[in-house]
C-alpha cells in the first residue's frame, strides 16, 4: 500500500500504519513555545496539569521572538520570568530575544529534521514540512500536555496534492505560488488537510519554507515538501520518500511559467490579484521580513532591485531580517549596506510588526506593502490600515515607486 508523506511521518510517531481519517495517540519529537504563549502554558502545566516538570528538557524549544526585544513592561516582567522558568527546567534549546523566528531558527539549527513530528504554540509552525517535518501548530492546553507527556493525539489528515510544473519567470518567486494557492483554494480549502509539495525539487530551503508558512493560510493542519533535493545536512530516513499510488483528496497543478506576480488585497489572504490588475496603490510603508519572507536569499532579492537607487521620498522601509544569522549573511556580502544606503531601517531578528505589539505598527489609514503571511484588519496596528501582501521584488520595487510596483518593470 502507498502512503502520503503526512501518513508515513504520523505512523513513525504512531508505532503503526495509519491512514488519514484515523485518530491516533502520537509520540511527540520536539515541542516548541514562544514568549507569547509560553505564560498560558507554563500556567495550565503548572496549575491545571499538576506537573511540575517537563517530561523531557531534550524535547523542548523555546524562543522570544514575538515580541523581541520586550517593549513594555509586563511583557518585559513576563519575558524575565520565562527566562527564569527555561533554567528551572533545564530546557535544552534556548533562544533568547535577537535570535530569530522560532520557525527560522529551528530550521537553522537542524532541530526540524526530515520525519520528525513538531509541535508549536504558533499556528505557524507547519513551516518545519519545508525539510519534510510533520509541523503543527497548538493550543496552550494542547502545547502543555505534550510538554508534561511527550505525546499528543492527532486526526490523520487527508492530503491536498500540489505539483509544480516548469520554472518562475523573471521576476516571480515562490511568494507568488504561495499566494496562487490561496487563490486557488481560498482561506478554508485545505481546512484539517495536509498540503504536500510535488516537482519542486530545485527550491532552496528558504523557499520551501515561505510555502510551508503559507500552507495555515487556507486552513492546513500541515504542509510538506517532498523531501528531495534537501541539503544534506537534512539527512532523509529511508522509510520517508514519496509513494507512487498515495491517496490524495484533491490535485493541483501550477505551471509556473505562466505565473505572475501576485498579491493579495486587504483584508484577507485569499483576496489575491495579478499585480497588472491592480491598479496604482500608493504606499506608506514597506515591510520586508516575517518567517515567510524575511531569510537572507529574501533581503538579497530586494537588495539586488534596490542597489544604486533610493527608496521614494514619504516611503518608510522597514527591514527586519527572520534570524540572527540572516542578518550576519547580509552584513557579511554588504546585501545590508545595500538596503541602508536606499534609505531602508533594519529591526532586530525576529516577528516584529507582525501581530502589531511594536517596532513598525500601522497608523490609521496607514497602506503597507508586506511580504509576511497575513493582512488581517487590525493585524499590524490600525483597524483602517490597509496590508497588501506581495514577494520581496516587489516589496523592493514598490519602495523604489512610492506604489506598489511590478518588479519587472525596474
Amino acid at each position: 500500500m502507498a502512503y502520503t508523506l503526512s501518513e508515513q511521518i504520523l505512523a513513525q510517531a504512531a508505532g503503526q500504519p495509519v491512514r488519514a481519517g484515523e485518530v491516533h495517540t502520537v509520540a511527540v519529537d520536539l515541542v516548541m513555545v514562544h514568549d507569547s504563549i509560553a505564560p498560558s502554558v507554563i500556567r495550565v502545566l503548572h496549575d491545571e496539569l499538576g506537573c511540575p516538570r517537563v517530561r523531557d528538557p531534550q524535547r523542548v524549544a523555546v524562543v522570544i521572538d514575538h515580541v523581541a526585544p520586550a517593549a513594555n513592561l509586563a511583557t518585559a516582567t513576563a519575558q524575565r520570568d520565562l527566562r527564569r522558568w527555561v533554567r528551572e527546567q533545564g530546557i535544552a534549546h534556548w533562544f533568547d530575544a535577537g535570535r530569530g523566528i522560532a520557525h527560522q531558527v529551528l530550521i537553522e539549527e537542524g532541530l526540524a529534521e526530515p520525519g520528525r513530528l513538531i509541535v508549536g504554540s504558533d499556528s505557524h509552525s507547519t513551516a518545519y514540512g519545508a525539510v519534510a517535518a510533520f509541523g503543527t501548530g497548538m493550543g496552550s492546553t494542547d502545547i502543555a500536555l505534550a510538554l508534561a507527556t511527550g505525546q499528543t493525539w492527532l486526526r490523520v489528515p487527508e492530503t491536498i496534492l500540489v505539483r509544480g510544473q516548469g520554472r518562475y519567470g523573471r521576476g516571480v518567486g515562490t511568494k507568488d505560488l504561495a499566494l496562487r494557492l490561496a487563490r486557488t483554494l481560498g482561506a478554508d480549502g485545505a481546512t484539517y488537510r495536509a498540503v504536500e509539495y510535488h516537482g519542486l525539487d530545485w527550491l532552496s530551503t528558504g523557499e520551501r519554507t515561505t510555502l510551508t508558512t503559507m500552507a495555515l493560510e487556507v486552513g492546513a493542519k500541515a504542509g510538506i515538501v517532498a523531501p528531495a533535493g534537501l541539503p544534506v545536512r537534512y539527512p532523509v530516513p529511508a522509510w520517508l520518500q514519496v509513494q507512487e499510488g498515495a491517496r490524495y483528496a484533491q490535485v493541483i497543478d501550477i505551471d509556473l511559467a505562466t505565473l505572475a506576480p501576485q498579491i493579495a488585497v486587504p483584508h484577507t489572504v485569499d483576496n489575491v490579484v495579478d499585480l497588472g490588475d491592480l491598479g496604482r496603490v500608493p504606499v506608506d510603508v514597506v515591510y520586508l521580513g516575517t518567517c515567510t519572507n524575511g531569510r537572507h536569499e529574501d533581503l538579497v532579492a530586494a537588495a539586488r532591485i534596490l542597489r544604486g537607487r533610493q527608496i521614494a521620498p514619504g516611503v518608510r522601509m522597514m527591514v527586519v531580517p527572520a534570524s540572527s544569522a540572516a542578518l550576519q549573511a547580509a552584513t557579511g556580502d554588504g546585501t545590508l549596506l545595500t538596503l541602508l544606503a536606499a534609505g531602508a531601517t533594519i529591526g532586530t531578528p525576529g516577528c516584529g510588526a507582525c501581530i502589531g505589539r511594536h517596532m513598525g505598527v500601522l497608523a490609521p489609514g496607514e497602506v503597507c506593502l508586506f511580504t509576511g503571511n497575513r493582512n488581517f484588519r487590525g493585524r499590524m496596528g490600525a483597524p483602517d490600515a490597509q496590508i497588501y501582501l506581495a514577494s520581496p521584488e516587489v516589496a523592493a520595487a514598490t519602495a523604489l515607486a512610492g506604489y506598489i510596483a511590478d518588479p519587472r518593470a525596474i
